[in-house]
């Protein structure tokens, strides 16, 4: 019998990054799904002051209105030179949510004076997993890299054509799906709820 699991995200390309995740861990026995398929919600505005808290509050969230277990994630990216910021705040940097070429517009005027050597970054992601009356679990990836001064790729979404990975020489919006899975942030999060979820799949 097919489980299902709710991944707090209309984002189309993090279902398909879960979903992908999973096969290639060979889970199979969840159907992931996401807020589009299952009946609308109050979601709680993003409030906390850490990606964990965001998480947690999403996942909650969804396994109390829908009695699914619930994965949400929080993510973002973290820049030195900024102290950490944008941080919680990647998604509405610039200030309209989602707004992924205004944000990354913003974040290069904001460094613009600062040298290469002082542009590292790192994303990060913490995701939760709640299962209703049951366990919650929260976990943390984070992927580090360095800041380009120009878009470089088209894949991807958010900060990724900014960001390039440690070791790397391709921008993170350059990189196959899969060659991202293995290293990314949310990759690394969510590979650490594998054991959990292998788990519910029975």
């Amino acid at each position: 019998m097919t489980r299902r699991v709710l991944l707090a995200s209309r984002n189309a390309k993090k279902l398909t990054e879960l979903r992908r995740i999973l096969a290639d861990a060979g889970v199979a026995g969840l159907e992931i799904v996401g807020l589009d398929d299952v009946p609308e919600y109050p979601e709680a505005p993003e409030t906390g002051a850490t990606f964990e808290e965001n998480a947690l509050a999403k996942a909650r969230d969804g396994a109390r209105a829908t009695r699914l277990p619930c994965i949400a994630d929080d993510s973002g990216i973290a820049v030195d030179a900024l102290n950490g910021m944008p941080g919680v705040l990647s998604a509405r940097w610039a200030g309209r949510h989602g707004d992924d070429a205004a944000n990354n517009t913003l974040l290069l005027a904001q460094l613009s004076d600062t040298p290469d050597e002082r542009r590292g970054a790192s994303f990060v992601s913490a995701c939760a997993l709640v299962i209703p009356a049951g366990a919650e679990i929260v976990v943390r990836g984070e992927w580090p890299g360095t800041l380009a001064r120009e878009p470089q790729g088209d894949g991807g979404f958010g900060y990724d054509p900014l960001f390039h990975p440690d070791g790397g020489q391709l921008s993170a919006a350059q990189l196959t799906p899969a060659e991202k899975d293995g290293a990314s942030h949310r990759g690394r999060a969510l590979a650490q709820l594998l054991p959990a979820l292998a788990a519910l799949a029975g």
